[in-house]
């Protein structure tokens, strides 16, 4: 018969201290914080796509995982006498409290921008060491649409910045033009620079228009893609032919009918 937990934090942190004791699972005791860090990540990923499918089950099931990810990381910290939970929430709770000023304290703001100033000016007070650069608070893990987005969003704060999408458009096709003079080198190092240059002008008009960012933007074309794919996958089975048979000019075919549905 299982043990009974209580449906509380507390239970999950027990079951991963006994997970990691002598005695426990193998592969639980092996961890690290570095091993985890692909675990959050596909974690993450999970969870985002629960959100992007409206599968509230899943979501459920999902935060779960990213609590066990989150209660691993404290229990390896406890065993490094680096800190523990109460010092998680401590620590979070103070800062939500600073930077929140208006809603705990007697700070007035009218605004959006009003309340990202107070929280920028909380941010300052917390002596932290200032970074060399306005850009070095950009997260080094986050994807690469998303890494182009902040820094953009850091230098536009600074002026560094647009004046209408339009300007940001004729930037797109300068880089295309540009992109059609490195391949007619043929020099793939200057291809391959080019190719960035021109994702990162696409990014910057995504970010200008302050509706969903690239990554977004990209997903929702990548599942476009993957319907259309498997309207072709499944004309062809119909036709019985493999997918690796397949006539280019029948897939193309397919791939017409597919954007008409």
């Amino acid at each position: 018969m299982h043990q009974h937990f209580t449906p509380d934090l507390d239970s999950l942190l027990e079951i991963i201290r006994r997970l990691r004791a002598p005695g426990g699972c193998p592969w639980d005791r092996e961890q690290t914080a570095e091993s985890l860090k692909i675990c959050m990540m596909e974690e993450v990923a999970e969870f985002l796509d629960a959100i992007d499918n409206k599968d509230y089950t899943n979501l459920c099931e999902e935060l779960g995982d990213l609590f066990m990810n989150l209660a691993f990381h404290v229990v390896i910290a406890e065993e490094n006498k680096l800190f523990g939970i109460k010092e998680v929430f401590q620590e979070i709770i103070d800062k939500m409290l600073r930077r929140h000023p208006h809603v705990f304290a007697d700070v007035e703001v009218e605004s959006v921008d009003d309340v990202m100033k107070v929280w920028a000016k909380a941010k300052a007070a917390e002596g932290k060491k200032p970074p060399q650069s306005v850009l070095d608070g950009v997260p080094r893990h986050l994807s690469a649409l998303l890494t182009a987005r902040e820094v953009q969003k850091k230098a536009a704060k600074y002026g560094f910045d647009w004046e209408r999408q339009e300007q940001i458009l004729d930037k797109i096709s300068e880089e295309v033009a540009e992109l059609k003079d490195a391949m007619r080198t043929g020099n793939d190092a200057h291809i391959d620079e080019e190719i960035g240059d021109l994702l990162f002008a696409v990014v910057n008009l995504s970010r200008f228009r302050k509706r969903d960012c690239a990554e977004d933007l990209l997903r929702a074309s990548v599942r476009k893609f993957r319907k259309r794919f498997s309207h072709i996958e499944k004309g062809l089975a119909d036709q019985g032919i493999e997918l690796e048979d397949a006539p280019i000019d029948l897939m193309e075919k397919l791939w017409i009918q597919a954007k008409k549905t």
